[in-house]
């Protein structure tokens, strides 16, 4: 059988024209190479970015971190044990970012702003980078109104002005998420927004503080992010 080159490129020439272009998804893509404690070792996305999100299947957002000549670094958020080798990960082109906005009041969520509660999905587009250079000390407003605790020793001897850094250090079992609580129910009817983050806290400990503040209708003004143990 004779091959004519004419034919060929008649033939491609053919399916070219009639390929829709619009519906092609470019994006680079790379595959996992090992997987472990929430770490994947990434090839094929050699032109990631560093602080870039990444996609990958059932759900699962990676952060790249560790840049190296031949494959990249990135740390799992979500259910990474159903990540395996071999599995596609697929470039953003955006760097971390997580949900903001007041539709965020009232919510349980997981440090990517997802909903941990049972109340429907969060309807907001407004979204903030993880990572951003904070305000110059010429640009920040001074601190001239107290914030009310609730607690008289600290009103009343060392009060916290609002905008104040203010550390709570002590050992287990001597009321510091109390004090937390309680300066958080008392603020309920003032424009203070407060978030209460729990880092390798059981879940059903965070439930219970949420419990808590919705029983004092503290819960209106507050936003819990858990990153659960």
């Amino acid at each position: 059988m004779e091959i004519k080159p004419d034919e060929i490129g008649n033939i491609l020439r053919q399916r070219i024209e009639g390929m829709d272009a619009g519906s092609a998804d470019l994006s680079e893509v790379g595959t996992v190479l090992e997987i472990g404690d929430g770490i994947a070792r990434v090839h094929g996305i050699d032109n990631c970015m560093a602080l870039e999100m990444l996609e990958l299947p059932h759900d699962v957002v990676g952060l790249a971190l560790n840049l190296e000549s031949d494959n990249v670094g990135a740390v799992l958020f979500g259910d990474w044990d159903k990540v395996v080798e071999g599995d596609t990960v697929k470039r953003t082109g955006k760097l971390l970012e997580i949900p903001v906005g007041e539709q965020l009041l009232g919510r349980l969520v997981n440090p990517l702003g997802q909903p941990l509660d049972d109340k429907g999905d969060l309807n907001t587009t407004e979204t903030r980078p993880a990572e951003f250079k904070a305000p110059g000390v010429v640009h920040r407003q001074p601190v001239e109104e107290p914030m009310q605790t609730g607690l008289k020793a600290v009103d009343s001897m060392i009060p916290i002005g609002r905008g104040q850094r203010e550390l709570i250090i002590g050992d287990r079992q001597t009321g510091k998420t109390a004090i937390a609580i309680d300066t958080i129910i008392n603020n309920k009817d003032s424009d203070i927004v407060c978030i209460y983050v729990a880092i390798g806290q059981r879940m059903s400990t965070v439930v219970q503080v949420m419990e808590t503040l919705e029983e004092a209708g503290a819960m209106q003004n507050t936003i819990i992010v858990a990153a659960a143990a």
